[in-house]
């Protein structure tokens, strides 16, 4: 005769899974599973750095001092993609336009 999750055994029952077990068993997997992500965080940090490192690299960019580059990428993260380009392009457009004739 079989009750719900149990068999009986002889004159002994027991559980097809004990419930404390099978918790231990899910944190150490859910553990391990963290381990995993946080691994392929650092490796996929390193490849958008080297990405980002050859963007940057030949563009000008390379000779700001390391803190004078962070600045300007937290204002230009600020700004987002659209603003900081539109800015940065209608300043230099305005400079010029503000020019003396034949200093351009």
């Amino acid at each position: 005769m079989e009750t719900t999750g149990e068999r009986i055994e002889g004159d002994k029952r027991t559980s097809n899974m004990p419930r404390n077990r099978s918790a231990i068993v899910a944190l150490q997997k859910l553990e391990a599973d963290r381990e995993a992500l946080d691994a392929k965080q650092r490796e996929l940090e390193v490849q958008a750095a080297r990405e980002l490192g050859e963007i940057i690299l030949g563009s000008g960019l390379e000779s700001f001092s390391k803190k004078g580059l962070r600045k300007v990428a937290e204002e230009l993260g600020k700004l987002g993609e659209d603003a900081a380009i539109e800015k940065l392009t209608a300043r230099g457009s305005t400079r010029a336009s503000n020019a003396a004739p034949g200093t351009q």
